[in-house]
C-alpha cells in the first residue's frame, strides 16, 4: 500500500468522524443532554485528524506535490464534506496517471 492510498483511506475515515461529531454527537450533547457523545467522538476525531496530517506529509513527500496543493488538502480537513471531494479528486488523478 502506498502512502497516498493510506492517506485516502484516512481522509475518508476522518471525514466520516467529522460528520458524526457535527451532526450526531453535537446534537446529542445539546439537545439530549448526552455530553459523552462529544467526548468520545471528539477524541476519535482528534486522533484521526492528527493521523490525517501525518499521512498527508507522507503522501506529499511520495507524490512530490507542490506546497500549495498540500496546504489546500490540509485545509480541506477543516470543512465537513471536503475530505470526500479530496479523495475523489486524488482517485481521478491516480487513474489518469
Amino acid at each position: 500500500m502506498t502512502s497516498l492510498n493510506l492517506f485516502r483511506k484516512v481522509a475518508v475515515t476522518e471525514g466520516i468522524s467529522y460528520l458524526l461529531l457535527l451532526f450526531i454527537a453535537m446534537p446529542l450533547k445539546y439537545w439530549a443532554d448526552m455530553p459523552l457523545a462529544v467526548k468520545y467522538t471528539g477524541w476519535a476525531h482528534g486522533l484521526l485528524f492528527v493521523l490525517y496530517a501525518a499521512c498527508l506529509v507522507l503522501a506529499w513527500q511520495e507524490t512530490k506535490w507542490k506546497f500549495g496543493k498540500a496546504v489546500l488538502i490540509f485545509l480541506a480537513s477543516l470543512l465537513p464534506f471536503a475530505p470526500f471531494i479530496v479523495d475523489k479528486r486524488l482517485k481521478e488523478e491516480e487513474i489518469t496517471q
